[in-house]
């Protein structure tokens, strides 16, 4: 190992915030890309995290919580590192990964000697937050476009679309069976559409009409033949 290598500055240092109590500021010129530092503690499961802050005050924004997935948490009060001091920024110069269940902050960009690292907290909202809870996690990063809030921002909900009506009205009995079939659509039963198809005026009525007629006319031309 090198004399340059040994005397090298470390990287990060943990001192006061303008944004918030105490926050990470870079040493040295930190290149994008580069991994600062491990989210480091004690790793517990959602439900032990819940039992341990149980009495907090539901005031207190303040969280060293650190979700990986549905089943683990890595609580940094508990045998944390400077990770956990790495405060909220909406406009931030890094991000967290997530390699094999484990948390690592990295450069977005390349950080300057003496700027403070900060990343999207985004905390997930929960149908019962209260309806100060963006004031509770409130965001004094100072971005540009800062949303004044740790949490994600509120999902937009779209206006639902109104529904369309049906292309198959309602009509008297003798169109159903044209409706029945239309493609996709979803006409009477055959059975009943048999039944409208027998009553006045339909085919069956016509054809004992025509046969009744020629009965007669036959009957015309035998009368004729005797006559003769």
């Amino acid at each position: 190992m090198s004399r340059a290598t040994l005397h090298r500055k470390p990287l990060i240092e943990v001192r006061h915030s303008r944004i918030h109590g105490y926050g990470v500021f870079a040493l040295r010129r930190i290149r994008k890309g580069t991994t600062v530092i491990e989210y480091l503690g004690d790793r517990v499961s959602h439900s032990c995290a819940d039992e341990r802050y149980a009495d907090k005050d539901p005031k207190d924004g303040h969280t060293f919580l650190f979700t990986v997935d549905a089943r683990t948490v890595i609580d940094a009060g508990v045998n944390g590192n400077e990770a956990r001091f790495v405060n909220h920024g909406c406009d931030p110069n890094c991000h967290t990964v997530n390699t094999n269940r484990r948390i690592f902050i990295e450069a977005l960009r390349t950080i300057q000697p003496g700027e403070e690292l900060a990343y999207d907290y985004q905390i997930g909202r929960d149908d019962d937050d209260p309806k100060d809870v963006d004031v509770i996690f409130a965001c004094r990063c100072g971005a540009r476009d800062c949303r004044g809030s740790m949490l994600e921002a509120p999902k937009v909900k779209r206006p639902s679309k109104p529904k369309r009506k049906s292309s198959v009205r309602s009509k008297p009995s003798k169109t159903t069976s044209s409706a029945r079939n239309r493609p996709g659509s979803r006409g009477k039963s055959r059975k009943t559409t048999s039944s409208a198809r027998s009553g006045p005026g339909s085919r069956s009525e016509s054809s004992t009409r025509s046969k009744s007629k020629r009965r007669r006319s036959l009957e015309r031309k035998d009368a004729r033949k005797q006559a003769r």
